[in-house]
């Protein structure tokens, strides 16, 4: 059982915090299929700019069983250790610091993966965080910054000394964002050179490759991200290969929609508001909502109808059918 601090957690299988992905509803979702942990979205270090909407739903804390980790990213130590401070005050149960994101934006503020060109900065941030908070402190990282200058073992040393609890390596540089394999090698060699847990994250897309990262590995626990983006069944049947080696069953058309339609719920309560009604709730729906169905008989057709609803109520029935009539086919085909 992975714990992180005081806080017992029911696997360690956890779910990444993407941006525009894993939100508050998102979370409750995985956190019920199966995940033993989720981390919010990456919210900015920067105080001034938690008054904007999406900044402050960033920190509302979801209706799971786990630890509240709230994900922050910045390169000032002094604003990182405020950030860390404050959302601890606003029910944060441990702090998780970015210093994988590869997105521009974030790189323009010298935050994110940029600081693992400076080992100097991120000690200072680390020491500045840890010594702030009295929950744990965990660290998101990439192998480096490129192939030439990978030091995800030096970071990680430098987090072990100044008391991170658990870190998590994507197995891959900033150069080259989510390309090519995953490092898993270099992830293992982290792994042995550190004393704290280490989560292996990057292309674990099925029970038999969870298995085979957590064995090539050695690592601690798993980190999934795109494939839960409309699978988030994925942990449940991680978590079953994992304690039975065998493969679980395929997770029927009945079970997904029950999920999905659970799920949209979830969106358009969450981002209601007086001004766009359940609008906002919506448009979130249609983006995730082509990750559950892209797979599926008819999804062209399906969106095409799908994406032109502006009403919550109308999202729910038009998902009930299209899982009914593809109900309908599935006993055709067995009955034929």
């Amino acid at each position: 059982m992975q714990r992180i601090g005081p806080y017992e957690l029911k696997n360690n299988l956890f779910l990444a915090p993407m941006v525009g992905v894993s939100d508050t509803p998102f979370r409750e979702i995985c956190s019920q299929q199966g995940a033993g942990l989720t981390i919010g979205e990456m919210l900015t270090c920067n105080k001034e700019l938690w008054q904007n909407k999406r900044n402050r739903l960033k920190q509302v804390r979801p209706d799971i069983c786990g630890p509240q980790v709230v994900q922050i990213a910045g390169s000032d130590p002094a604003m990182m250790s405020e950030a860390a401070r404050l959302n601890v005050a606003l029910g944060a149960d441990a702090i998780d610091i970015n210093m994988g994101c590869p997105a521009k934006k974030v790189l323009k503020k010298a935050a994110g993966s940029a600081l693992l060109k400076d080992t100097r900065l991120v000690q200072q941030i680390l020491e500045a965080v840890v010594g702030s908070v009295d929950v744990p402190v965990t660290l998101k990282i990439r192998t480096g910054w490129c192939p030439d200058t990978r030091n995800g073992i030096e970071v990680a040393r430098i987090a072990e000394n100044e008391g991170v609890q658990l870190l998590t390596v994507h197995g891959r540089t900033r150069a080259c964002r989510f390309k090519g394999e995953a490092e898993y090698d270099t992830i293992a060699s982290i792994k042995q050179n550190v004393g704290i847990p280490v989560i292996a994250n990057g292309d674990i897309d099925s029970p038999l490759k969870a298995a085979h990262v957590l064995a090539h590995t050695g690592a601690d626990g798993l980190m999934i991200g795109r494939a839960a983006q409309g699978r988030p069944w994925i942990f449940r049947e991680i978590e079953h290969y994992l304690a039975t080696g065998k493969t679980p069953a395929e997770t029927s058309l009945a079970a997904r929609s029950k999920v999905i339609q659970s799920h949209l719920e979830k969106l358009h309560h969450f981002y209601s508001d007086s001004v766009d009604g359940d609008l906002k709730g919506v448009w979130h729906a249609r983006k995730h909502v082509v990750g559950y169905v892209k797979d599926l008989p008819g999804a062209r057709e399906f969106l095409a109808t799908f994406n032109s609803i502006e009403s919550g109520t109308r999202q729910l029935q038009q998902i009930r059918h299209y899982f009914d009539y593809l109900s309908t086919q599935s006993e055709g085909a067995i009955a034929a």
